[in-house]
């Protein structure tokens, strides 16, 4: 094919491929365990994936409403009552997504102008800096560290200023598996009160939380759920993240804007796994059971790498686990992780590309929502070293 002959300026010029594409390939291509990249490895559940094929047999293959099935949304607004006492119009405040990065997205493409200013929490989940550089904003970090990674309010209102149009924050947080507080989140809305900021609020392991921690879900506060954006996922509730299916919740004003660009980005979502999802949901221990699922993945994982060189970060959500790897290398924790893979053949993922500036705390992830024999496996390979 011929070349094109002008010049396309790159608006990303410094993303490149991301980190999970890297270190899965690499995982592949040296036939390492993949502990890298955040998806399970054993079965859905077989009642879903007949409601799948029910659907489609029912004939609801074409295209589903803009928002959403009106089912679905009733159903979630629903389960939004049950579990935090809030109650949002699934007519107009909730909106089913193409995955939790699409409606991520589609939320700073609606509301960022050139030059607004986005809080963004490092490490941060990489999808955000590019949606905002994308939409003309400007991203504004802070950061978080090692062992703990809590936020330090005081130091984020000096970041605060009338050009700040955003912040977005993740519990439970990836990559760190730490979580936001009722104390936190009461402080971030002293903080905000009175201003018009936005509150981007990605809360997709909001059902794997460990320790008998409740989720403190922006839409339990009034003074942040009047500004929330918060987005939800199917994916990792289901253990389905190829079907890249999620949800948003906003008040009304803000979801006209959310909905304005969501028609032009995807329209609308995977019609049979609505419908699946509708009928699935119906039963709530099949997403409140998650919690207990997952932290005895966590503490099995955790257990196996007792006695190694390793130092075991705290783990309070989601299915990451971070290791530190201080007292065996001192290489760059890019460099290690890909020494692991290649010569001792367990894949992780460098917590320093989840900062805008490789912050290195030497420090891996690891994802521990695998079978129990691959978990074992892997724990095997990482005490020896």
């Amino acid at each position: 094919m011929p070349v094109f002959p002008g010049i396309v300026k790159s608006k990303l010029p410094h993303t490149g491929t991301t980190i999970f594409t890297v270190m899965s390939a690499l995982a592949k291509e040296h036939q390492a365990i993949n502990l890298s990249q955040g998806f399970p490895d054993f079965p859905i559940d077989t009642q879903l994936a007949d409601l799948v094929k029910k659907a489609i047999k029912k004939g609801f293959n074409q295209y589903a409403p803009m928002p959403g099935l009106p089912q679905l949304r009733e159903t979630i607004a629903n389960k939004i009552a049950t579990t935090y006492g809030v109650n949002y119009n699934p007519k107009t405040e909730i909106t089913i997504t193409a995955g939790a990065t699409q409606a991520i997205f589609t939320a700073i493409a609606a509301t960022i102008n050139e030059g607004d200013e986005v809080v963004i929490f490092t490490p941060a989940y990489d999808c955000y800096e590019p949606a905002i550089t994308l939409n003309g904003g400007k991203p504004i970090y802070f950061q978080l560290s090692a062992p703990d990674y809590k936020v330090d309010w005081e130091k984020v209102k000096r970041i605060i200023n009338q050009r700040t149009k955003m912040i977005i924050i993740n519990t439970p947080h990836n990559p760190t598996g730490s979580i936001l507080t009722k104390d936190d989140m009461q402080t971030l809305e002293r903080m905000l009160s009175g201003t018009d900021i936005l509150v981007l609020s990605d809360e997709v392991y909001e059902h794997i939380i460990f320790d008998n921690e409740p989720h403190e879900s922006a839409v339990k506060f009034k003074g942040l759920a009047e500004r929330a954006i918060v987005v939800s996922s199917f994916g990792k509730t289901f253990h389905v993240t190829g079907w890249k299916i999620g949800y948003c919740v906003a008040p009304e004003n803000i979801m006209k804007e959310f909905r304005k660009a969501h028609q032009f980005n995807v329209f609308s979502v995977n019609t049979p796994m609505q419908w699946a999802i509708n009928e699935y949901l119906q039963n709530p221990e099949h997403y409140n059971h998650l919690s207990a699922f997952y932290q005895e993945k966590r503490d099995f994982f955790r257990s196996l790498l007792k006695g190694s060189k390793f130092d075991i970060l705290p783990c309070k959500g989601t299915y990451f686990q971070l290791l530190g790897y201080s007292k065996i290398s001192e290489a760059k924790d890019i460099e290690f992780a890909k020494e692991l893979t290649i010569k001792h053949k367990v894949a992780s993922i460098p917590v320093s590309v989840f900062y805008h500036q490789n912050h290195d705390d030497k420090v891996l992830r690891f994802c521990f929502a695998k079978e129990n024999d691959t978990l074992e496996k892997a724990a095997e390979i990482l005490h020896s070293l």
